[in-house]
């Protein structure tokens, strides 16, 4: 027997992956958890039925309050641990902070420490999809299965363009150039990169040694000690190496989240002669002013997974659709339950995919 908790943004898709577990004969069903705040803002979870001994898959996705959400699946985790629960599943389709898992000057990498947090509570296995990088996995002491969405997306090209062979797949920036070639590879579609886009310089900080404080010396330094210095990066003039002219372009990434890279792309994209522009994403995050920039750009479609609910953004653009990945996660779930072996979600996926 297992059972199913989630969290208070988590309603829906815990509702989806047990309509597809229920179709495949499988014995799950929610767990009643009570979760509240106290007048302080603290998050308070109470189980209601005894989980002794079970199963427990703890389905959780991310708001915009990402801080609330982590600690309430913390406490769950907890919670399930303390009531001597057999095994307790996180089900975190996306990964909270995963952006941060590089160093940045005097940063931290925040990605390995929400997982040892997630360990120390209890627990015990990790369902994800889509890790930003996919070296996160090693941040964890216990089994992290990183599913893909590559498949549903493209399926959903595949059935929903129907003149998806006139299409060549984009990648907005060098960084995605991997996951665009799979893309292109598996549809035998042209490939093309965008290079010189403006980033974040998220390349130029990632070394926590990038300033050193100022040492006082009292003499000159020997020349012997000089070391020498990278010369500073200067972004070139933003160019698209492939041919789109004439053709249906699709940008493909792992995360949307500020569109504005999004945006100046599908615009170069419609200067070099693309007659429609399609955003293809796992994570839809859409924070800020996304549905409205998005509707007011040359983007004609944006389509992500249910990874992160979406359904207010959705009614501020129309141009915003959902691919449903929840029977990707049923089956995972099933499998682990019944300990049998996971290679069937990963076949034909490779080291870069």
């Amino acid at each position: 027997m297992e059972r199913n908790g989630a969290g208070n943004e988590a309603d829906r898709l815990c509702y989806e992956i047990r309509v597809c577990s229920c179709a495949r004969w499988m014995c799950v069903y929610a767990l009643p958890l009570l979760t509240s705040c106290f007048v302080s803002i603290e998050t308070r979870v109470q189980i209601q039925e005894s989980v002794r001994g079970k199963d427990v898959f703890v389905i959780q996705t991310v708001s915009k309050d990402v801080n609330t959400t982590i600690m309430e699946m913390l406490i769950m985790v907890y919670a399930c641990r303390t009531s001597c629960a057999r095994s307790i599943t996180g089900v975190l389709p996306y990964f909270p902070y995963s952006k941060q898992c590089k160093m940045r000057k005097r940063g931290s990498i925040v990605s390995k420490l929400i997982a040892s947090m997630m360990c120390k509570a209890g627990l015990t296995h990790l369902i994800t999809m889509d890790l930003h990088q996919k070296e996160i996995q090693g941040f964890f002491n216990i089994p992290v299965d990183n599913l893909r969405a590559s498949p549903f997306l493209l399926q959903y090209i595949q059935e929903e363009i129907p003149d998806y062979r006139n299409a060549v797949i984009v990648a907005k920036s060098p960084a995605s150039a991997k996951r665009a070639q799979s893309f292109a590879e598996r549809l035998r579609l042209g490939i093309a990169v965008i290079h010189g886009e403006a980033q974040d310089a998220e390349s130029d900080q990632v070394d926590g040694r990038h300033s050193p404080p100022t040492v006082k010396t009292t003499g000159a330094i020997h020349p012997s000690m000089e070391i020498p210095l990278l010369i500073p990066k200067e972004k070139p003039p933003i160019t698209v190496v492939g041919d789109v002219g004439g053709r249906i372009a699709i940008i493909v990434d792992d995360i949307i989240d500020d569109v504005d890279s999004f945006v100046a792309a599908a615009e170069t994209l419609k200067e070099r002669g693309a007659y429609k522009i399609f955003v293809m994403a796992t994570h839809g995050i859409l924070s800020s002013e996304a549905p409205r920039f998005i509707e007011e750009s040359a983007i004609d479609e944006v389509v992500v997974t249910n990874t992160i609910p979406h359904e207010l953004q959705k009614l501020q653009c129309p141009k915003i659709k959902t691919v449903d990945i929840s029977m990707i996660l049923s089956e995972a779930i099933r499998r682990i339950h019944n300990g049998e072996s996971m290679s069937y979600l990963f076949r034909n996926i490779g080291v870069d995919d």
